[in-house]
This record gives C-alpha cells, structure tokens and sequence, in this order.
C-alpha cells in the first residue's frame, strides 16, 4: 500500500523554531514532516492525492520529550500504593492498609510518594508500619527515589539487622539508644541493598506490564520522547523486549546508572558495560546514550551535599567526592559517553562542574553534551560555568511545586531558599536549559510543568500564591526547554523536536493555546487531543477520528 501524504490544515501551530514560530498547517509523508507552513502552500506541497485533517482550530505543538524521567519505574508505581498526597501519618496508614487488605495474594506491599513533612519529625520508623501491616514486608519510597521507608517484616527479608554496616554513600537509620534499624534507608542502602533485591523477586511479567503502563500514560499526555535517567539490567531488559514485540511507540534515550563501589574497579567496569550497551542500542525507539552519576541526595532529606550546613547546623557528605568521580567521568568521556551528573545541592553542582573541566582537560576537545540534572542550589558564582564549560542544565519545574516546598525550604533556612530553582539564571548566562519531570518522584504530565514555570504556582493547589514570581519562564520559552532543547539534550536534534521540514512527524495536538491564553490555569484545562509519533497516532482523545489510519 503506498504511503498516501496527510495534510493538516486550519491549526495553529507552534514550531519550536526560531526561523518560523508558527504556522497554520503541516505535511506528513513517510513519517516526517514534507512541509509545514501556510495552508496554501501546505496544500500545494501535499498534492490531489493526500488525506486531510481539519484540525478545527487546535493547536499542534512538537512532541513533548522529557528530559529526565524513569519509565519503568513511573509504570511500577500506578501498581502499589500513591501516597504523595497523602498529608499525614494517619492517611499514609490508612492507605497502605486499604491496599493491603484489596490485595491479599501480593508477596509484598509496594508504595511510593510520601513526603518527609507527611512524617512526624520527617524520621519514618519501622514500628508505624508494623501496627498496620505485620503479616509481610512493606516497602514505601520516599517522592525523591533517594530512601526507602519499610517495615520490621522487609527488614527481616532483607537480612539488615544492627550489625549491617552502612553501604558506602548511603546511611541505615538507627535507633540512638539500641542501635537497632528504625525502617528508613537512605541513599545507596536504598540504591544498592533495597532495589537489587527487589529487581530479584520482580518478574519480567510484571516489568513488562509496569511498562506498557508508562508508555501509555506518556503517549495520553503528548510525550513522544524521554530521557530515562537510570537504566539498569532488568530496565533495559523490559525494553528490549517491548521494542523487539512493537509495544515502544515512545522513542527512549537511555542514562545507564553507575552504581557507588568501594571498589574503582568497579565503576570502570560498569562504563565499559554502557560502552558496549550504546553501540548495541542506537534504534530511533531505544538508544543508549550514557551515563548518570547520583552524586548526592536531596535537600528534604538532608542528604544533598551543600557548601553550608542545613539549618539545624548538618550537612551531608556527597556520595561520590571529587577523587572517585573524576577519574569515572573522564573514562566515560573518553567512551564518546554522554555523562549526567545527580546534583541538587550547592557543593555537589560544584563538584560535578569541577570533574566536567577536569575530564576537559584530560580528554581534550570532542563533541560532548554533559549534563547537570536538578541544579536545585547553585552557588551563584558557580552558574556562568555552566555554559564555559558547555554544560546542560536538566531541570524539573514541579519540584518546584508550591505544595510541596515548605519543608525543602525549612531545611535550607536561609536565603538559598529564595534563589533555588533559578531556571532564567541558566540561560541568562548562556547555558542550555532542559525542562522535563523527573517521573515518578513528579507528575509526568508536560502541561501542569509548563503551568509551574510559568507561574511559578502550584499545579496541584493552584489557590497557593506563587513563590519567586521573578523566575518564571514564560510559556512559549518553557515549551522550548521541553521540546527543541530536550532534544538537543539527547543529540536528537536534527531529527525532534521542532515542526520543520525533514523531522521526524512525532506531535500533539491540543484542545487550546496555551502560549496565548489570559488565565494561566488554561494550562491546567488543557486536554491532549492526539498524540502522533512517526506520522501515525498512537493516542487519541476518546471519540476523536481515525482518519489517517
């Protein structure tokens, strides 16, 4: 069957491209964009035989990517137990308990999303949960994916007991008096002894139904592409699969997770494994394109490295320091690797800046995009060195979320508070700016992180006032940030994310102009009409047509 042209006509258009911001209509033939312009022209270009669409006045944006998020995981949690806005200890019960009881055959309670300021003190022990579930073992993560909250039972299954000693870069919370585990593990006790047994008892079955999940979710919200911030074996594994089935209608970029070792031997090893996984996996549905390094933690849970201390007179020290990560980062360098560095707090962004130079230095010049992922304090003689250095910045504006600041900005306690989340200070001077959500420790829908950058409102209480007013970007730019730079950021830009002539054809269409509207919250309203990837539409909302089918 011969591949007929498709003319969409009468929308509005937003391009993401500086040398034509808007049209009015667009041809699709073979999967790319033929010509995108004025209906005339569009018409002409597509010919007598094309198929058209009347878009009817909606407006078509590129296909959103998101710039840092975690497929597998954001599909493994619409499966337990959502608590991020669950505001207190007795909702938290109340929830895991319910899911407990509606689900007696599962080996395992599985949770994720609760907030340190949902906790007395911000300190989860293992005895709230055993008043609710003291039958088998419960595991909660934490929104940030930084620790994990459980249970006596997990603990149990687990193997850690008092004399377990703590993993390099990660920290079992103990008992002051006994000794003892209280419940609450944080950073590599989570990355390194929680979720490799997890990964163990989690079938391939249900990887590739928490997949199909995400993916799904993804395409209903206009998300045509990702950058997967922490591929791991069994990820990976569910993505292969999902490919080689054609169940990936959703094109990844893959950060392979270098895990923190006592052994240096051992981080080369594992660079030497995403070498060999990036020559394999360069498809246009599943590339893998790097490295990520978690240098540090998270300013709620007082585990990201700052140059000053916290307010109640702490720090952290970061999980990977200058000595162990500079030699790493410059043999992945050297691997024609693209390296994302974990860094929210100030001294561990200073770090990452410090290996990105030294790796400079000992590798020479090459084409690299390293990238900063959080940048959530950012000392500010520290920000011109973004772009010096020729380095992304990869920034979630819903962390940034008015209802869920209030303790992130307790525990900093001082005017680092007011400059967090300074997303114009990096383009200002320079440097380039990604947009993407961090999902799940974030809603993964692109619209509401639009609405925050924008607003810098919340999306999930719009009625709170916003915080930094100054700061925001406006909506044309931040759509930007999540399309064209997004792609740029995974070097897929010479084929996404813009609506130019010779791109691949991944766009959505929506119900309304979010670049024009007067009330903000139109954002919010927004309803994703059709998602298309490669020419075809692989979501649509529920009624909508299939002509181009």
């Amino acid at each position: 069957m011969v591949d007929r042209p498709v003319l969409y006509r009468n929308g509005r258009l937003f391009t993401a491209d500086p040398e034509q911001p808007w049209a009015s209509a667009l041809v699709v033939r073979g999967g790319r964009f033929a010509h995108v312009g004025t209906e005339a022209e569009a018409r002409a270009h597509a010919g007598p035989e094309a198929l058209e669409v009347d878009l009817e006045g909606s407006t078509v944006l590129p296909g959103f990517v998101d710039g840092h998020t975690h497929v597998l995981a954001t599909g493994e949690t619409r499966m337990g137990v959502l608590l991020t806005d669950a505001a207190d200890l007795h909702e938290i019960r109340r929830r895991v308990s319910g899911w407990a009881g509606e689900h007696p055959e599962a080996e395992r309670v599985l949770g994720h999303g609760w907030l340190f300021g949902s906790v007395p003190d911000g300190n989860p022990t293992r005895w709230m949960l055993d008043e609710v579930v003291p039958d088998r073992p419960v595991y909660l993560e934490a929104n940030d994916n930084h620790s994990v909250w459980v249970n006596s039972s997990a603990l149990a299954e687990l193997g850690i007991t008092g004399d377990t000693p703590d993993p390099t870069g990660g920290r079992i919370v103990r008992d002051p008096d006994t000794g003892e585990p209280t419940g609450h593990l944080e950073e590599t006790a989570l990355h390194n002894l929680v979720r490799p047994f997890l990964d163990g008892v989690t079938t391939d079955a249900d990887r590739d139904r928490a997949l199909d999940t995400a993916v799904g979710e993804y395409l209903s919200a206009g998300v045509t592409g990702v950058v997967d911030m922490a591929v791991d074996e069994p990820a990976l594994a569910a993505m292969v699969r999902a490919e080689r089935t054609n169940r990936l209608p959703l094109r990844i970029a893959g950060h392979w997770l270098v895990r923190r070792s006592d052994d240096p031997r051992e981080h080369f090893s594992q660079i030497e494994r995403a070498a060999e996984l990036a020559e394999t996996h360069r498809s246009d549905r599943l590339r893998v394109v790097g490295v990520k390094f978690l240098v540090d933690g998270v300013v709620d849970g007082c585990t990201a490295a700052m140059l000053e201390p916290y307010a109640d007179g702490g720090n952290a020290d970061p999980i990977w320091d200058f000595e162990v990560l500079a030699p790493a980062v410059a043999a992945a360098d050297a691997a024609g690797l693209q390296v994302a560095v974990h860094a929210i707090g100030d001294a561990a962004v200073r770090t990452a800046l410090d290996v990105f130079e030294h790796a400079a230095r000992v590798n020479g010049a090459h084409r690299r995009r390293h990238r900063i992922e959080h940048l959530e304090c950012v000392a500010p003689e520290d920000v011109a060195r973004l772009a010096e250095l020729g380095v992304t910045a990869s920034m979630q504006p819903v962390h940034s979320d008015p209802a869920i600041r209030g303790n992130w900005a307790a525990m900093l306690g001082d005017v680092r508070a007011e400059r967090g989340f300074a997303w114009p200070a990096m383009t200002d001077n320079g440097a380039r700016l990604v947009f993407g959500t961090d999902a799940p420790t974030a809603p993964h829908p692109p619209l509401p992180n639009m609405f925050v950058a924008s607003t810098r409102r919340s999306a999930m209480s719009p009625e709170l006032p916003a915080l930094q007013p100054h700061l925001t970007v406006p909506v044309a730019r931040a759509i930007e940030h999540a399309t064209a730079d997004a792609a740029w950021s995974c070097h897929a830009d010479t084929e996404r994310g813009r609506l130019r002539s010779g791109f691949l054809a991944d766009f959505v269409v929506l119900d309304r102009n979010p670049c024009t509207a007067e009330d903000p919250e139109e954002l919010l309203r927004t309803r994703v009409l059709r998602t298309v990837l490669d020419g075809r539409s692989v979501w649509r909302w529920p009624g909508r047509g299939q002509e181009e089918c």
